[in-house]
């Protein structure tokens, strides 16, 4: 099942220098989000690729309600159910550290402690809303995210595990 992260897509295009990948670089060096539209036609040109028929994991996206309604319309366009929503809980202050390290190891503009900081404010205005519109869908898992990458992955599979899963078809 392809991992598919809206944030490794943006990259990409922004390493390529495609069209896309320029705008979206302007946006992002500045500590802002990419526009839905951007991100809703990478991912639906994503997801029309044969390996994700059968199901994928989706990383970074949803980040807003009109997102998560435009997820909607895709899911039910291409025929692809949502089983479930993983919300990893960590406090901003372990994110911040972790992009610091990042950010001294990669140099990548977006992991700039003062972007984080300003992303993090956005998450809390945008996101966070989020998890409480696929809550009362009866979707959302929450699953600690502090720990080694081991422990937070065993996390996720048991949240997975327990999801109620939509049979496709």
């Amino acid at each position: 099942m392809p991992h598919i992260s809206t944030g490794d897509m943006l990259r990409a295009a922004v390493a390529a220098g495609t069209p896309m990948g320029l705008k979206a670089k302007a946006v992002m060096d500045a500590g802002q989000l990419v526009s839905d539209d951007i991100l809703l036609g990478m991912l639906e040109d994503r997801l029309a690729q044969p390996d994700a028929k059968a199901g994928f994991i989706l990383d970074g996206y949803p980040r807003n309600l009109a997102q998560a309604d435009a997820l909607d319309q895709l899911l039910a366009k291409i025929g692809q159910p949502l089983d479930a929503v993983i919300k990893l809980e960590v406090p901003n202050e372990a994110i911040i550290r972790r992009c610091e390290i990042r950010f001294a190891a990669e140099g990548r503009a977006d992991d700039n402690p003062d972007t984080v900081r300003r992303r993090l404010g956005i998450f809390a205005e945008q996101t966070a809303p989020v998890a409480d519109f696929y809550a009362r869908r009866g979707k959302l898992q929450v699953v600690d995210g502090v720990g080694e990458l081991d422990e937070v992955t065993v996390r996720i599979k048991q949240a997975l595990h327990r999801a109620p899963v939509v049979a496709n078809g």
